[in-house]
């Protein structure tokens, strides 16, 4: 298991590109046959790739960096298919799972493996601490809370859905959904803001091989970017803005964890502020 520790923004002034990505982002989380999870620092949380090879079957394991007796024993998880589709099988029931669905796992499961039916099946795991046991509940996209937000003219059009939030899917900590600018569309989560309270974590997907996302964070006036491809995923500790412009258009997924669960609050930060 892979460990990244917590960051102050005061770090970021100092820091070559190749720190900010080896703090941030985590790349190549995705390989054919292998379950690859890391712990960051910020807000406890760990973030996973899995990719089953159609007819084999993958198993979370229980890692020492935890001190849990099994990894849902203080946690709770939550696994979205960003490619192709599979099942989730949690203490013996399985649940099939398809592309932009997510299934919450809820403390105190047990025995969680994971199967493909395609051979470009891709599960995100993102998984916080949890002082409650809530159900296990499968989420398919057309099940999310969908709306619409944003403006042609800002380049900015874009579907949310949400998968696990407060009005919905109940959770100790996980907020979780998925975005998809239009056609035409590039920028996410414009004009951008902080919220004090929560990480929020991005993985983009739907792209490409010679696309590419330019992800901005740091504080504002400050600003450091980072070029993501595929299957990338960016850490946005709480005190750091985050947004992003694509060469095309994308899909990410986002994920907070942290001290509340309303999606609203954010501390909203003006362009000319950037």
């Amino acid at each position: 298991m892979d460990v990244r520790h917590a960051t102050h923004p005061d770090e970021i002034a100092k820091m070559t590109d190749e720190e900010l990505r080896a703090r941030f982002v985590i790349s190549d989380l995705f390989e054919a046959g292998r379950l690859t999870v890391v712990y960051s620092h910020e807000d406890r949380m760990v973030l996973g790739g899995v990719q089953p090879v159609p007819g084999t079957t993958l198993t979370l394991e229980n890692y020492p960096e935890l001190r849990a007796e099994f990894f849902c024993q203080r946690r709770e998880l939550a696994v979205t298919a960003l490619s192709g589709s599979g099942t989730v099988t949690v203490d013996g029931t399985e649940y099939e799972l398809a592309y932009m669905g997510a299934l919450y796992i809820g403390r105190g499961a047990r025995e969680i493996t994971f199967a493909a039916a395609t051979a470009n099946t891709r599960f995100f795991l993102s998984s916080a601490v949890s002082e409650t046991a809530h159900p296990t509940t499968l989420v398919p996209a057309a099940d999310a809370l969908t709306t619409q937000t944003g403006e042609q003219e800002h380049a900015n059009r874009r579907t949310v859905r949400k998968h696990i939030h407060e009005d919905g899917v109940s959770s100790s900590q996980l907020v979780l959904g998925i975005t998809a600018p239009e056609t035409g569309n590039v920028w996410n989560s414009m004009p951008p803001h902080t919220h004090d309270r929560r990480t929020e974590v991005y993985v983009y997907f739907d792209l490409a091989e010679n696309e590419r996302v330019f992800h901005f964070m740091g504080l504002p006036g400050h600003t450091r970017h980072l070029v993501l491809k595929d299957g990338d995923v960016v850490i946005s500790p709480a005190w750091s803005m985050h947004f992003g412009v694509g060469t095309t258009n994308y899909s990410f997924l986002w994920v907070m964890a942290g001290e509340n669960q309303s999606f609203a609050d954010m501390d909203q930060i003006a362009v000319p502020q950037i």
